[in-house]
């Protein structure tokens, strides 16, 4: 072997010193390969940070750096052209970003041409919702449209719940997309359907949730939604992890007990009998959770509904839970303090919220099921019975979906103070087409949106 390749390079060097040239060997290129990493994309027009699609490509014989990817509109240039679409990256890997024009729905085609004149496609869906107020504030979490409690973790993320399902979603809360990690602790907590998740606090590594403890939109008892569970975090940012703590199921019964033995006051056992919807003024319905000012112990919660003329005045209802720390670590049955009546302006809790130094942010909004264009605002509060809450600031009601979530509270006095609220989507029309966000076939195009508002 040794002689033949050594008389193989002299005859070739005998050739090149005769003026002759080696053909080179021809190269065969293969097909080449696309993948996305998601086949359904959602945008908004005017939006900062919208989500992107990761573009995977490969060709045998060929470096990545050498295949060219791009993208062509396919159908409505009006929701997006081709000239919105960018792709960025010369690897195998690349990012590609829409930016939309109009509010509706479009199809891409994601082309990369390789060597040897070969290409392949792939066809990315994409949904553009309308423009909102202060886009450069907005963000959108992606992959559920019914956000409905939040809770910060630390290092920039927070984990939102949905009261469509029972899965707890941990994001980004400076980015737009989809959650980095997902729980749902269904079985842990005995329940096939939603616990209809509407409040959560942290004391220390454990998280409370509750959710709204009434019957449904039918007027039906539905076990599940009488439901308060705990799980412990830890770590944060990306690295944050939830454990399934406890849970108890009888906080409807032991509120309804509690209000019938002092005279029926706020109406509880009506408000929760067969046929009894609760979003109405009247009804029955759970939407904040908080611990009182220095305690571990005593866990305040507040009603959406009832409101006026069950409750005097028109004022809005938290009723503390004396022993809320017992109730979930022993199943003890509940105790209450006296009811706590604050004015909110005709305005209901739709969350609760303190920061470490015991100042509480309240979200007030209507009481009523179809609420998206009815008043919201934020108000300020101590978190002493008897005090009156300050308002802070009112807020848009021209955008889609419900305001829902606090996702903390900052020093409430540092001037500009800026707080990032979470809306509850589910029944808005994102896209123009009458359907309810809820009801969206593709979990990518669900999206609830996280906006920052300044105090004033």
């Amino acid at each position: 072997m040794t002689v033949r390749f050594a008389a193989g390079i002299a005859g070739a060097a005998a050739l090149l010193v005769a003026g002759l040239t080696v053909p080179a060997q021809a190269v065969t290129y293969g097909t080449p390969t696309i993948a996305l990493s998601a086949s359904y994309l959602s945008g908004a027009v005017g939006a900062v940070g919208d989500p992107v699609v990761n573009v995977t490509v490969a060709q045998s014989g060929a470096a990545a750096s050498a295949l060219t990817v791009g993208a062509s509109a396919s159908s409505k240039a009006s929701v997006a052209a081709t000239g919105d679409v960018t792709v960025t990256g010369t690897g195998s890997v690349r990012q590609l970003a829409v930016t939309a024009r109009g509010r509706g729905y479009t199809s891409l085609t994601v082309k990369v041409t390789g060597l040897g004149g070969k290409t392949a496609t792939k066809t990315l869906y994409y949904a553009a919702s309308a423009a909102v107020q202060n886009p450069a504030d907005a963000r959108y979490f992606t992959g559920s449209a019914d956000a409905s409690a939040a809770v910060d973790v630390g290092g920039g993320y927070a984990i939102v719940a949905d009261d469509e399902s029972n899965v707890l979603r941990l994001y980004d809360r400076s980015r737009s997309g989809a959650p980095v990690r997902t729980w749902d602790f269904s079985s842990q907590l005995g329940v096939t359907k939603e616990v209809d998740i509407e409040g959560a606090t942290r004391i220390g590594d454990t998280i409370y949730w509750t959710g709204s403890l009434g019957n449904n939109k039918d007027g039906e008892y539905k076990a599940p939604r009488n439901t308060v569970f705990t799980t412990t975090v830890s770590g944060s940012g990306t690295g944050t992890q939830l454990a399934y703590g406890r849970s108890y199921k009888k906080l409807r019964e032991d509120l309804v007990a509690w209000d019938v033995a002092n005279g029926n006051r706020y109406g509880f056992a009506a408000g929760t009998a067969a046929g009894e919807a609760p979003k109405q003024i009247d009804g029955f319905n759970v939407e904040g959770l908080e611990f009182a000012p220095g305690s571990t112990t005593t866990a305040y919660v507040g009603f959406r509904a009832p409101l006026a003329p069950v409750v005097p005045g028109g004022k809005a209802l938290i009723v503390p839970v004396v022993n809320f720390d017992q109730v979930l670590a022993s199943g003890a049955k509940a105790a209450f303090g006296a009811g706590i009546e604050l004015d909110l302006g005709g305005l209901s809790v739709r969350d609760l919220r303190k920061n470490a130094a015991g100042q509480y942010l309240i979200l007030a909004g209507s009481w009523a099921a179809d609420d998206n264009s009815d008043p919201y605002a934020l108000y300020q509060w101590d978190g002493v019975p008897g005090h009156a809450p300050v308002k802070r600031a009112d807020l848009p009601t021209t955008d889609p979906g419900g305001w829902e979530a606090v996702v903390d509270v900052p020093d409430l006095t540092a001037p500009g103070a800026r707080v990032q609220l979470v809306t509850d989507s589910g029944s808005a029309d994102l896209y123009g087409d009458g359907v309810e966000a809820k009801d969206l076939t593709h979990p990518e195009w669900k999206k609830a949106r996280a906006a920052w508002f300044t105090l004033g």
